[in-house]
């Protein structure tokens, strides 16, 4: 244990972030992600909530501020344009938590799956929700 670094961060996943540079991407998916054939290192997570592990992971890394978008999910597949899955409310709520000014949006499930093999890494949950997949650009931490 250290202190300030979330108990669920274990030396794997430290790493990976630590590693990241601004604008390398990690996506935290759900129990139903292809995440073993998806390409980029995996970090299992199976017994935590996708929600968790976001709050977790952005409590230590800093989102992108030059994009539009810096965290993203999957779009519904067939659904309305617009549709939210209750799951994107949390992880909104998530985001505005350590950056207030940014939200989540979404892209369409195949771009999602393309976007996410090129990820540095993924984290594999065991979130059981539907669509409990996020995608983050790792931002930079500006001196003081």
């Amino acid at each position: 244990m250290l202190k300030s670094i979330p108990p669920i961060i274990g030396p794997d996943l430290l790493r990976i972030l630590r590693a990241m540079g601004h604008g390398d991407e990690i996506a935290i998916v759900d129990a139903n992600y292809p995440a073993d054939s998806a390409g980029p290192e995996i970090v299992r997570m199976d017994g935590l909530s996708a929600t968790d592990v976001l709050d977790a992971i952005l409590t230590l890394m800093p989102l992108d501020t030059f994009v539009d978008e810096a965290a993203l999910g999957m779009e519904v597949v067939g659904s309305t344009p617009g549709h939210r899955e209750p799951i994107y409310d949390d992880f909104d709520a998530i985001i505005t938590k350590h950056e207030p000014e940014m939200k989540l949006a979404a892209m369409e499930r195949f771009a999602f799956y393309d976007r996410v093999k090129d990820a540095y890494a993924i984290v594999a949950t065991g979130e059981r929700r539907l669509y409990g997949n996020i995608l983050l650009k790792k931002g930079i931490i500006r001196p003081e």
